[in-house]
C-alpha cells in the first residue's frame, strides 16, 4: 500500500474515532492533560510506525494497542518521579482522612490489577471483542478470557462487600 494513502487512512481514522481513544486514554491517566498527551503521542507513534499496520482493516486493534501502550508508558515515567515529598505533604495534611462508606464500580475497578482493569476496559467500554483485546494487550484470546473472569469475580466480591457494608 502507498505510505501517502495509508497516512490517510490513519488520520482519517484516528479523527473519526478520536473520542473513543481520548476516553481510553483518560482512563489510564486519570486526567485530561495527560490523556490528551498520549492520544497525540500515539498519534505520531502510528505515522511513524505506518509500515507495521500490514492490514488496513486491522487499523482498530493496531491503534488501541498503540493507545495503551503510551498511557501504560507515561504511568511508568509517572510513577518514576516523586511529584512532591513527604514533609511538603504533612505540612499541608489536615490530619483528617476521608471516609466513604459507599464504593462505585469504577472505585472497585481502580482497586484492580492493571492487567484486569484494561481488559474489563476494553471489552465492556470500549466494546472490544476477546480476539481484538487479544492483539491490542499482545496476549493469547485463553488469556484475555481468563483475565476478564478473574477481573469479573474480584468485582463481584468487592462489591458484594461495600452492599453487605451498607446494611450492617
Amino acid at each position: 500500500m502507498e505510505v501517502a494513502n495509508l497516512e490517510e487512512i490513519i488520520a482519517n481514522f484516528v479523527i473519526q474515532n478520536k473520542e473513543n481513544y481520548y476516553r481510553l486514554a483518560y482512563y489510564y491517566v486519570k486526567n485530561s492533560a495527560d490523556a490528551l498527551d498520549v492520544v497525540q503521542e500515539a498519534i505520531i507513534k502510528a505515522l511513524s510506525k505506518k509500515e507495521s499496520l500490514k492490514n488496513p482493516d486491522a487499523i482498530k486493534t493496531w491503534f488501541y494497542q498503540i493507545v495503551v501502550h503510551t498511557a501504560l508508558d507515561l504511568l511508568r515515567k509517572q510513577k518514576r518521579s516523586v511529584i512532591v515529598d513527604d514533609e511538603t505533604l504533612t505540612i499541608y495534611d489536615s490530619g483528617h482522612t476521608d471516609h466513604y462508606d459507599d464504593m462505585d464500580l469504577k472505585k472497585a475497578l481502580d482497586t484492580l490489577p492493571i492487567q484486569y482493569q484494561s481488559v474489563i476496559v476494553l471489552r465492556y467500554m470500549e466494546d472490544l471483542k476477546i480476539n481484538e483485546i487479544a492483539l491490542v494487550l499482545n496476549e493469547n484470546a485463553n488469556t484475555v478470557k481468563t483475565r476478564l473472569y478473574k477481573a469479573l469475580n474480584l468485582l463481584r466480591i468487592q462489591l458484594d462487600e461495600v452492599e453487605e457494608g451498607d446494611f450492617q
